[in-house]
């Protein structure tokens, strides 16, 4: 199997509960899937709320043929400032997460300990207005070596699946 074939593969696992954008997505990424809930607690009517919760989270998916450390540092800076700036901060804002998720033909041993390292994370007025994670895996598709951050570790049982 190749990245592109995997792409495919993994952005028909997103369409169930993301907005998957592949037309207009600027490069250094192939697509974009977007996802955005919002939630409220209220005591009879409607105009009694208690409460309510907006998330987001944004995934960047990047095919390469081969990911060493100075394009994983582009995709890095890249994703985390694109996701950035679409947070807007307020009360009722719970989190904006970024994702990045890098396919790649081949992967170097230098960006693969890279990738473990990336740690980014950011809260709104101490957490009152909500607060962003940034997840990163990247796959070697041919091998099915991956390498993720810490808070990526929950996309490797979805990335494992594409890549068998």
């Amino acid at each position: 199997m190749t990245a592109d074939e995997a792409l495919e593969r993994l952005l028909r696992s997103y369409t169930q509960y993301y907005d998957v954008v592949r037309e207009g997505v600027e490069p250094p990424f192939a697509a974009e899937a977007r996802f955005h809930s919002h939630s409220e607690q209220y005591v009879l009517v409607k105009s009694a709320r208690i409460s309510e919760a907006e998330s987001h989270e944004y995934v960047f998916f990047a095919v390469e043929r081969e990911l060493d450390e100075a394009r994983l540092k582009l995709l890095d800076e890249t994703a985390w400032s694109r996701g950035m700036e679409r947070v807007r901060p307020y009360s009722a804002h719970k989190n904006t997460d970024v994702a990045l998720i890098v396919l790649a033909e081949r992967m170097t041993p230098e960006a693969e300990t890279a990738v473990k390292k990336l740690k980014r994370s950011k809260s709104y007025r101490f957490g009152l207005h909500g607060w962003s994670n940034y997840r990163v895996i990247a796959l070697e598709v041919p091998s099915g070596r991956l390498a993720c951050n810490r808070m990526g570790r929950s996309l490797r049982k979805l990335l494992r699946n594409i890549s068998n």
